[in-house]
């Protein structure tokens, strides 16, 4: 018996109760370097809400607030969720670094591990790059991590946003994996997978 669907305000008191009885107890920012399409843009504000992401830094040629695209993708949220726009990728992880953050880039690297078998840190920031191009390897060289999504399919890649829903939820609810090291390769694992250098999407 599944019981009926909520809405309205026995949805809200619902989504209450759930947020005060497990609340998140890690830290976790975006970056989106050079994410060029809007709707992916809006998409993660949307994203960064529901996980409650203490922000989104929008580096690049990222579209940012105000846009109708992003605030409609969004349905408001890129007005709830703290933003900032950073030129350059580089000074933003700097900072992040010296607070304390881990940096974790969504990618396909020889380094990259499944996102699932990724011990995250009390403080992680999420990097994702451009649709086609990916996150660029000056990016990368100042990553402390590298996770994937793996594909059983033909396609090598989800949507930038679906991955990194995928993974930030990840996040959220993560204990730590047997046979995985914090920041590192599952033991025994990660060195037999077929990667690949440099993402790609079916967008």
């Amino acid at each position: 018996m599944t019981g009926k669907q909520l809405r309205g305000t026995e949805l809200k008191r619902f989504l209450r109760r759930y947020r005060k009885a497990h609340p998140p107890d890690r830290r976790m920012t975006f970056l989106l370097q050079s994410v060029e399409y809007p709707v992916n843009v809006g998409s993660i504000f949307r994203i960064a809400d529901g996980c409650a992401a203490e922000e989104v830094i929008l580096c690049g040629i990222t579209p940012t607030p105000p846009h109708p695209t992003i605030a409609k993708v969004a349905r408001g949220k890129e007005q709830q969720v703290a933003w900032r726009y950073v030129p350059e990728a580089a000074a933003a992880l700097a900072e992040l670094r010296g607070e304390g953050f881990r940096i974790c880039a969504l990618e396909l690297t020889d380094q990259a591990v499944p996102y699932f078998a990724y011990e995250p840190p009390q403080q992680v920031c999420l990097v994702v790059g451009h649709e086609d191009h990916g996150v660029t390897r000056a990016t990368l060289a100042l990553c402390d991590d590298a996770v994937f999504v793996p594909m059983y399919g033909k396609g090598r890649s989800l949507n930038v946003h679906v991955s990194l829903a995928i993974v930030a939820y990840h996040i959220l609810h993560a204990s730590s994996p047997v046979g995985a090291i914090p920041g590192g390769r599952p033991l025994g694992q990660a060195q037999d997978l077929p990667l690949h250098k440099d993402a790609e999407t079916d967008d």
